[in-house]
């Protein structure tokens, strides 16, 4: 396994007998390590040889979709047992067939059945509502039956009716009405009523209650809450009126018997279905409950059988068939180092289809450029996946990953250096690491999935965070004597903390790291402020030497002297001639304890070359120095600029040299073949100076100013630093240590909790992410464009285990 450069690709041809052509592609998607070429990209799906299949495939899918529809329903899950024995796909899609018809008629028997018992269940409610009702009336009439009785017996006064005798002693004047009794939703209630009431012009009565417990309403099988109604009327005119209502609002109608016996006799008929009818819904469930389980011991088996069957026929379609239309020809991309694994897998679907003839293997020359490879592990590939976020790189052009694994963590913690906050990150991703394998089996949320992908990053990311606190000497902001002793101490005992004014070195210098005497002191931010500037311009420049120094390796791997002469060593000596020469004097003056301005000395070096430089000298012959490496800084400019155009036109001009003259004598098919030859050829070798030039003065502009914006990028780093370590000390001092100074323990729990918040949502979370963004940017943008291109396309071998991680 090599990151550094992509694995070495061949184009490769295979001619295999139809007879064995399934077999073949099924084991080389058992390998995955072969890319195939569609070489009938000219026809749509349907002209496709194997598009009937593919569409059985598609049909077998559903039925699986179907079936994991119902069991979701029934809250069976998929057991992951292994399958034993062979099952072809014919006897398969005959199977799903006869399991997807009969757990159809299952599922509409269950629901007919459901239907019933909630139409038998509104009417059970509605014969009890409705019984009350009449009942009720039935009281209060034979109530003023008796008052009217007793009204009778009594002298007749000016306040009784004049008509009363005669309404009493004339039944067949008395008006006969109708009922219709059932139950509506309550939200609907009232309208209801009042649409009643409008169309009949009041020639009802209804009389509506709100029944206890929600009914499951038998059309749409949801839970309702509805009122138990019973509606008197007079005339069937009335009556057709009222019916329309009812089915427009949604209101069930249920037949209601005035007799009293007949009441009770319809009442236990009712209960009577609703307890058969229940126990037969219950069989019927338990039914439906065992035909999913026996589908679900089986059904990941299935599903993947017929997901890899789905993904032959896809490939099978992008193969040629051969004149005599009984071998396909297949073109792909395989590494090198897999071609013996290839003609296994052939020669084993030869041996087990059975078939007389071989399958040929073959490579091809190209001058197509291949597919990137590079082989990864659990480790690298989250690393590798940042730089391929940037750009897919060319074919074996240098790959940032490999850098990417030390550098990006480092950064990372460059910026966010603190030994306690990196034990946290360190704490949650042990956690990760250890139940990997659980994880990796679950279905994850996409913050989550994120996290858990880049564990390994994170993993190296809080390690060096821990180192890089450890420097800083900062653990939540707090300084320790980890390493020794201060090598400060107090004069007298006049000297105070919060100053470095009296102390004097007493022991030699601090160990590792910074002392931790200047936290908390005056010069604490004007000492961190220059510490960290410093060291992130180092860094940068150092970065941005290594991506200088890879386009080196690339130009000489491509065998490009060119990049060498007029790319490489002019914007070496350019970048180190300005920044090259910053750093070495940052080194110098640490040395040497100097107290020169180094910003005066950069900005006269261009404004006044010849000054003298007086106190801000460093080291003897300076002035010198810093004339030779101005003058190598602009000579460095044309030299990126002109050369390259000119010879590239010059190697242009002697590899066409000669080639304007053809054949005399051809026929006119060869001639038209060599004009078509020639044409594509100066299509391809097209060269235009003007173009060529534009390129190279852009490519020249860009790197000569983006040496000094990434120079001056690179101070991220300080900056992200000194807002990360600010952040921590005020959440600390004005958050638990002013709760502290309280002496009230509930103060003090309040400050730890506020305290702990703002840690892990601030520092542990947004200032993560903050970091992280920034070291991205740094290598995607100062770092890769020196050297990286990023304009390749990725190796997608046919792989089952890639299609079934896709589609799940």
């Amino acid at each position: 396994m090599d990151l550094m450069r992509s694995e070495a690709m061949q184009l490769v041809q295979v001619i295999i007998p139809a007879e064995s052509a399934h077999l073949a592609v099924s084991y080389l998607g058992d390998l995955g390590l072969l890319q195939f070429k569609d070489l009938n990209s000219d026809k749509s799906p349907f002209q496709r040889t194997y598009a009937s299949q593919i569409k059985r495939c598609g049909e077998m899918a559903r039925k699986l979709r179907f079936f994991r529809e119902q069991m979701s329903k029934a809250a069976i899950s998929t057991s992951s047992t292994q399958f034993s024995g062979t099952l072809e796909i014919d006897d398969l899609e005959v199977k799903l067939g006869e399991l997807e018809v009969e757990l159809t008629e299952v599922n509409a028997n269950n629901e007919k059945l459901q239907r019933t018992y909630n139409e038998l269940m509104e009417y059970n409610v509605v014969l009890q509502k409705a019984g009350e009702f009449f009942s009720s009336a039935q009281r209060s009439a034979t109530e003023q039956q008796r008052e009217m009785s007793a009204d009778q017996s009594g002298d007749s006064s000016l306040e009784s009716p004049l008509l009363q005798q005669e309404m009493v002693t004339d039944p067949s004047k008395q008006v006969k009405l109708g009922s219709l009794s059932g139950l509506v939703p309550k939200e609907k209630a009232m309208a209801f009523e009042r649409i009643l009431f409008r169309a009949t012009r009041g020639n009802m009565f209804l009389r509506q209650e709100p029944v206890d417990e929600t009914v499951t309403d038998p059309l749409s099988g949801e839970k309702v809450i509805k009122n138990a109604f019973v509606i008197f009327y007079s005339g069937e005119r009335a009556k057709s009126k009222i019916v329309k209502i009812c089915d427009a609002f949604g209101a069930n109608r249920y037949p209601f018997p005035e007799d009293l016996g007949k009441q009770l006799q319809t009442i236990q008929e009712v209960s009577g279905k609703i307890s058969e009818l229940k126990a037969t819904i219950e069989l019927g469930l338990a039914h439906r409950d065992s035909i999913l389980k026996s589908i679900s011991s089986e059904f990941e088996h299935w599903n993947t059988l017929v997901k890899k069957e789905k993904a032959i026929y896809h490939t099978l379609n992008m193969l040629s068939l051969d004149v005599t239309k009984k071998c396909l020809v297949a073109e792909g991309w395989s590494p090198v180092f897999a071609t013996s694994q290839i003609q296994d897998a052939l020669q084993r679907a030869t041996v087990d289809s059975k078939s007389q003839v071989g399958s040929i293997f073959q490579v091809l020359n190209t001058q197509e450029s291949p597919p990137t490879f590079f082989q990864t592990n659990k480790f690298t590939s989250a690393f590798q996946e940042i730089v391929d976020a940037y750009g897919i790189a060319k074919y074996q052009e240098a790959n940032p990953g490999v850098f990417t694994i030390v550098t990006f963590p480092f950064l990372f913690a460059v910026m966010f250096g603190d030994w306690g906050h990196g034990i946290c990150l360190l704490l949650a991703t042990l956690y990760l690491i250890i139940r990997e394998k659980k994880l990796a089996s679950q279905k994850l949320d996409d913050i989550m999935d994120m996290m858990f992908g880049g564990r390994y990053v994170i993993l190296m990311m809080s390690l060096f965070s821990i180192y890089t606190g450890l420097i800083y000497n900062e653990f939540f902001s707090v300084p320790f004597e980890l390493f020794g002793k201060s090598a400060y101490a107090c004069r007298d005992p006049s000297c105070g903390d919060a100053t470095t004014e009296g102390l004097i070195k007493v022991r030699p210098a601090y160990p590792f790291g910074v002392d931790p005497v200047w936290h908390g002191s005056r010069s604490e931010l004007p000492f961190l402020n220059s510490l960290k500037m410093k060291l992130s311009i180092l860094l940068g420049v150092a970065q941005m030497n290594l991506g200088i120094l890879m386009s080196y390796f690339n130009a000489k791997f491509f065998r490009n002297a060119l990049n060498v002469w007029y790319q490489f060593i002019p914007q070496l000596i350019f970048l180190n001639s300005l920044f090259g020469y910053l750093s070495l004097l940052i080194i110098i003056k640490w040395c040497t304890g100097s107290k020169a301005d180094l910003y005066h000395v950069m900005i006269y070096m261009f404004l006044s070359p010849t000054d003298d430089l007086g106190e801000n000298e460093l080291f003897p012959g300076q002035k010198l120095v810093q004339l030779v490496l101005l003058l190598l800084a602009l000579v460095s400019v044309p030299w990126m600029l002109i050369p390259k155009p000119l010879f590239l036109k010059r190697q242009h001009e002697q590899r066409h040299q000669g080639q304007q003259y053809t054949m005399l004598q051809a026929t006119d098919e060869s001639v038209t073949e060599l004009e078509e030859n020639h044409e594509d050829s100066h299509h391809h070798e097209e060269f235009e100076f003007s173009e060529v030039f534009v390129h190279q003065l852009i490519h020249t502009i860009e790197f000569v100013l983006g040496a000094v914006s990434n120079t001056a990028s690179y101070l991220r780093l300080w900056a992200l630093s000194l807002a990360h370590s600010e952040l921590s000390s005020v959440f600390y001092e004005k958050v638990l240590v002013l709760s502290w100074g309280y002496n009230n323990i509930f103060i003090l729990i309040i400050g730890a909790v506020i305290f702990l918040f703002a840690t892990i949502g601030v520092l542990l979370v947004m200032e993560t992410l903050s970091a992280f963004l920034h070291a991205l940017r740094l290598h995607w943008v100062e770092f890769q464009n020196k050297f990286y291109e990023g304009d390749g396309y990725k190796f997608a071998p046919f792989a089952f285990a890639s299609i079934i991680e896709e589609e799940d």
